[in-house]
């Protein structure tokens, strides 16, 4: 009976995520991305929520492993790629012409036939500089299929567009594959970040993964910063991009543009 319930729920779900799609149900929010030697916004990630007509406000996690399975992730994301970057040009517009957006590209997205003509359509149809687009993939995703991973980012690269490896250093081991893929960023993980003031290995991990990056000549951003003894130990490690909880929580883009506007932070 709970086997059956739980399928049950499943179907109601992807019935419910199909009409989400047509009813424009999704939300984009967004957290900062700092430099935290100059204390200043360097970028935003884009976050999805749903807005569920009866559940609220739905996280990523409740659904997006429904729309991953279902195949619902391509228009989803195609959604939200097309909204970001519709947010950035916005922006831009607004004089905030030096930031960028990032944006999670999931695994059947990036395997689409059609995700870089997707791509170029979406920055066409924006009118974003290229340059400021960064697609966030996971280690998992990027070394599934090396050779097909290094051929897209190749070609998006030719326009501008840059790549991080997310969550880097929680999936495969990926230090001799980091050389070939023609990334601009790795992204420590949040899980590295919640004991590395009590755990030396962490701290230890950290560095090795900021020394590599470095002398592969790729920039760092470092998540789940909520303390400043997180940002002192980051700056003393020689990492200047963080985002997390103490310089801004993920927002919707009312708030977005207050932080832009502002020299205080959301804690």
């Amino acid at each position: 009976p709970s086997y059956n319930q739980m399928l049950t729920d499943k179907i109601e779900l992807q019935s419910e995520l199909r009409r989400a799609i047509e009813n424009e149900e999704f939300v984009l929010f967004y957290q900062a991305q700092m430099d935290i030697s100059k204390k200043k916004i360097i970028g935003f990630e884009a976050l999805i929520r749903w807005n569920h007509p009866v559940r609220g406000l739905l996280h990523p996690v409740d659904f997006i492993y429904l729309a991953e399975e279902s195949g619902l992730i391509i228009p989803i994301g195609r959604w939200a790629l097309n909204s970001a970057c519709k947010q950035l040009r916005e922006w831009s517009d607004m004089g905030f012409t030096d930031i960028t957006m990032a944006v999670n590209v999931s695994a059947r997205q990036f395997k689409d036939e059609n995700f870089v003509q997707m791509i170029y359509e979406i920055i066409k149809e924006t009118g974003i500089d290229p340059k400021r687009l960064e697609l966030e993939i996971t280690e998992t995703i990027a070394l599934e299929d090396l050779e097909y991973t290094i051929e897209v980012i190749k070609e998006l690269n030719k326009i501008g567009v840059r790549f991080s490896l997310d969550d880097f250093g929680t999936g495969y081991s990926a230090m001799s594959y980091l050389k070939r893929l023609p990334i601009s960023n790795v992204k420590i993980d949040k899980s590295f970040l919640d004991t590395v003031l009590e755990d030396a290995n962490d701290q230890k991990i950290i560095q090795a993964i900021i020394n590599l990056a470095y002398n592969l000549d790729l920039q760092v951003i470092a998540e789940g910063v909520e303390q400043l003894e997180h940002e002192k130990l980051l700056q003393k490690l020689n990492c200047n991009m963080a985002q997390g909880y103490l310089y801004s929580r993920p927002v919707p883009k009312e708030k977005a543009e207050e932080l832009l506007n502002s020299t205080e932070f959301l804690n």
